[in-house]
């Protein structure tokens, strides 16, 4: 994992750059497919690039993987937006992933669908949201006209209609559906067990489970049988038996995403836990970042109960280049602020910026650094072991299906 940082920005649509000879016309389209997304005109060339916000399939308002809501209002916006540009001087149109279109007719319209796509998806959830429906059930009755539906450029490989409606009752809603049932309920290990109990016993929901399976019914399996797996973790069965479900979903998903995470679920399932190779301090991209940004990182991982009666104050100078920022634990929160020296401070902490780097990636420990003069600590020594100490190591490697 690297990162390059930019060195030119782009900040307004029909900003025009030239780049190696090739001359570009920028739009803006900020808030659909990424926070900061834009689409590029080659004018000479009549070629436009609509980035990712325009794929050979329905995208992910909401990503299964986690991240912010996208908004598909202004997705739909910003497609109208490049049509009005670009659609009358574009010959040919490619976007990040797949494949090109050619012919200045067959772009508008695939554009124009691509548009609609996302503003049916967003107006008729927020329409049938104002009739009380909550987003599961929108999701359960909202289909694509058939002139969207029948393009193969709209089916759900990637993003679905179920998903991505219950995205935006969620950007619109929040979780909670204003039913008072589930407003304050037990997590799922003392849900599952009351479940379990109240359904006759895990004999009994397995019973009828299998023959839920035998008619088909896998999405009752998997959530049904899903109780006895966080009641019981070690209930063999039980997970053999929602291991099948799940390769029933599976094999049955047109999305690509979601039969992933059924296969995932199966496979953890049988053979436990499998980790992630995602390196979650890569040193390219730790050089990369401002000291504001690692801090920023350092405080959301304080452990925040350990932390509740600590107090301490450190300064840290980071060298090369210079700067200083004022770091204080107090009620079990991490504040910083650059350019604020504490003159009463309980330590002050002097580095270089790559060792600093070479810390956190731990690729050199306190000592090796103080050592070697690239890290001095001024003042209460043991300060800087109390915060480090009270930081906690993320863990991608996490159960999804499981209770551990």
């Amino acid at each position: 994992m690297t990162l390059i940082l930019p060195n030119l920005d782009v900040v307004e649509t029909g900003q025009e750059e030239t780049l190696d000879g090739v001359r570009i016309v920028f739009q803006l389209t900020p808030g659909t497919e990424a926070p900061a997304e834009m689409n590029f005109h080659f004018p000479e060339q009549r070629v436009l690039c609509i980035a990712e916000n325009a794929t050979r399939t329905m995208h992910n308002i909401i990503t299964p993987r986690g991240a912010l809501v996208r908004d598909p209002r202004v997705w739909a916006h910003y497609l109208n937006e490049a049509i009005e540009l670009f659609g009358a001087d574009t010959d040919v149109l490619f976007a990040v992933h797949h494949w090109p279109l050619w012919g200045r007719e067959r772009i508008v319209d695939y554009l124009k669908k691509q548009r609609d796509l996302y503003a049916y998806l967003h107006d008729q959830t927020l329409r049938l949201l104002n009739k009380g429906l909550t987003g599961p059930e929108i999701a359960e009755t909202l289909e694509l006209p058939p002139s969207l539906a029948r393009e193969w450029h709209c089916r759900g490989y990637y993003g679905s209609v179920s998903h991505n409606v219950k995205g935006i009752y969620q950007r619109y809603m929040g979780w909670f559906d204003g039913n008072a049932a589930h407003l304050w309920q037990h997590p799922p290990v003392e849900s599952a067990r009351r479940y379990v109990e109240a359904m006759g016993g895990s004999e009994a929901v397995l019973g009828r489970a299998r023959r839920n399976f035998d008619e088909g019914d896998y999405r009752w399996v998997f959530e049904v049988v899903n109780h006895v797996v966080f009641a019981e973790p070690s209930n063999t069965a039980a997970k053999e038996l929602q291991a099948e479900a799940l390769e029933q979903l599976g094999y049955g998903a047109e999305n690509a995403v979601w039969r992933n995470f059924f296969l995932m679920g199966a496979m953890e399932l049988r053979e436990g836990i499998s980790g992630t190779p995602t390196d979650s301090a890569a040193p390219d991209i730790l050089a990369q970042l401002s000291v504001d940004q690692i801090l920023d990182a350092m405080a959301i991982r304080l452990e925040g109960p350990r932390a509740w009666d600590t107090r301490l104050t450190i300064n840290w100078r980071v060298t090369d280049p210079d700067e200083t920022h004022l770091i204080e634990v107090e009620n079990g929160v991490l504040n910083h602020r650059p350019d604020r020296p504490h003159p009463e401070a309980d330590a002050t902490l002097v580095i270089e910026r790559r060792a600093l780097n070479e810390m956190l990636a731990k690729t050199a420990d306190l000592a090796e650094l103080a050592s070697s003069g690239r890290l001095r600590v001024e003042g209460d020594g043991e300060k800087l072991g109390e915060l480090l100490g009270l930081l906690e190591e993320p863990d991608p490697g996490f159960a999804i299906v499981t209770p551990d």
